[in-house]
């Protein structure tokens, strides 16, 4: 008789942690998993579903509005902010629904509530206290204010899915792909917007052409940059909030986003209870097995601040279930991980930027920019396409794909592939490209722009 209640306690209910308490249980292990707020976690709930809903919905406008030059008859589209939220909030309904029954089919108990540690192998829950012999911490992140007087006044990234109306004006703080994408949400839908970042460019970690070019693209659709600004005060005003920046500038809005970033969700988790050592953000520290400074406890996703992606804590989810259960240990890698901005037009990358390479070695450059032929038709200014290859000069393996441009994260998983398998230049070069598409662009680029490193 085990002197456990549970081969596993999950803690997180969000992609990590469902997917290895699924695994895990139809391995045969006892699993228990809790969550607090919303089965399926930010990505289902308040982060990627709603968001590329919502983006879907800026896009239809961009399309009705370039429908005359195609031949339609069209009137000014009007729209409707709730009919938005009612469809947006049923999916999500829906998708959360089925992250729960496919734990429940899978065999493994269900606690709704907060659950925190009570010792090394001891979980509190629901006013019970049950013991585990492993214990999963998956519990993700929550996003953070700007510690500056009157934070409190504005809004951050999950508020954006429960506001009643769409705000006339409004103000994004932030330079990462969750401000650029609100701020390209909300433009398309018909709110003035203006982003306020720190850096000079957006997306910082990105490549630098990418970088410049989605500025670009943020101005041509009317989005205004107020770059090396930060906020210092946000009040009221008779007529909305104010925002003072940094330099003394103020900008009047009817709502404020601050898009500042994000940090581990640990706090009251009883860490320290069953001796897991986090580092000055909060974020638990493991080893390349997903270990905590207590060998039995794991934590994985958002919560171990790595590579917060959903994709990456999915695919680290399911190979720890493996390693625990399934008598095929194995670590995911977290190289040539593809990632997208689903700005407008998004972003897509896979593989090492400009600058990394060169740090690495010789460095073959390819790029080219140009109009998609939708956009020949159209007119719509900014919606030109950037696309790079990265080439090490040495091996000639594509050491990392850039994209912006319609369609970009579709391009790029395919891209991914090729990438993770080792593809060459000449690889690419040999595959015939499909005409007329933007992809071809990737097996036709010919000459190098320039060599660095």
């Amino acid at each position: 008789m085990s002197d456990y209640d549970y081969d596993l306690f999950v803690i997180g209910g969000g992609s990590a942690g469902v997917r290895c308490a699924r695994i895990s249980a139809g391995y045969g292990a006892r699993v228990a998993i809790a969550e607090e707020r919303f089965w399926g976690g930010t990505c289902v709930n308040v982060g990627c579903v709603p968001k590329k809903i919502m983006v879907q919905a800026a896009e239809y406008g961009m399309w009705a509005a370039d429908a005359p030059a195609f031949g339609w008859e069209a009137t000014a589209p009007r729209h409707d902010w709730a009919a938005l939220a009612r469809a947006r909030n049923a999916e999500v309904a829906r998708l959360s629904g089925i992250y729960r029954r496919l734990l429940e089919g899978a065999g493994a108990a269900v606690f709704e509530g907060r659950a925190r540690l009570a010792g090394p192998h001891e979980i509190e829950v629901g006013g019970r206290r049950i013991r585990a012999e492993r214990i999963l911490i998956a519990t993700g992140g929550r996003p953070s204010r700007p510690a500056i007087p009157g934070a409190e006044l504005g809004l951050v990234s999950d508020d954006l899915f429960t506001l009643p109306a769409l705000p006339r004006r409004a103000v994004v703080v932030g330079g990462g792909y969750i401000a650029m994408e609100f701020a390209c949400i909300l433009k398309g839908l018909g709110a003035e917007v203006e982003v306020v970042c720190r850096g000079a460019l957006p997306l910082r970690g990105f490549d630098e052409d990418i970088r410049a070019a989605l500025a670009e693209a943020l101005a041509a659709q009317g989005i205004a940059l107020t770059a090396d600004a930060s906020p210092t005060r946000l009040g009221r005003a008779a007529s909305g909030l104010l925002l003072e920046l940094s330099g003394g500038a103020v900008r009047e809005a009817d709502a404020v986003f601050f898009a500042t970033g994000r940090v581990p969700n640990t706090q009251g988790l009883g860490l320290e209870a069953a001796g897991v050592a986090t580092d000055g953000r909060g974020a638990i520290r493991v080893d390349e097995d997903h270990r905590t400074t207590v060998p039995h406890i794991y934590a994985l996703g958002d919560v171990i601040d790595r590579l917060n992606l959903t994709p990456m804590a999915t695919a680290a989810g399911h190979a720890l279930a493996d390693t625990l259960f399934g008598g095929r240990p194995r670590r995911p890698s977290y190289d040539n991980v593809p990632t997208a901005v689903f700005t407008s037009p998004p972003v897509a990358c896979v593989g090492l930027t400009e600058a990394e390479a060169a740090e690495r070695g010789p460095a073959e450059i390819y790029l080219t920019r140009f109009t998609p032929m939708r956009h020949t038709i159209t007119g719509r200014p900014g919606r030109r396409t950037l696309m790079k290859l990265v080439v090490c000069a040495r091996t000639r393996k594509v050491l990392g794909a850039h994209m912006l441009g319609e369609d970009a994260p579709e391009i790029l998983q395919g891209i991914a592939i090729a990438l993770v398998a080792g593809a060459t230049k000449e690889d690419f070069d040999r595959t015939i490209g499909i005409h007329p598409t933007a992809v071809e662009e990737f097996v036709t680029l010919r000459s190098p722009a320039r060599r660095v490193g």
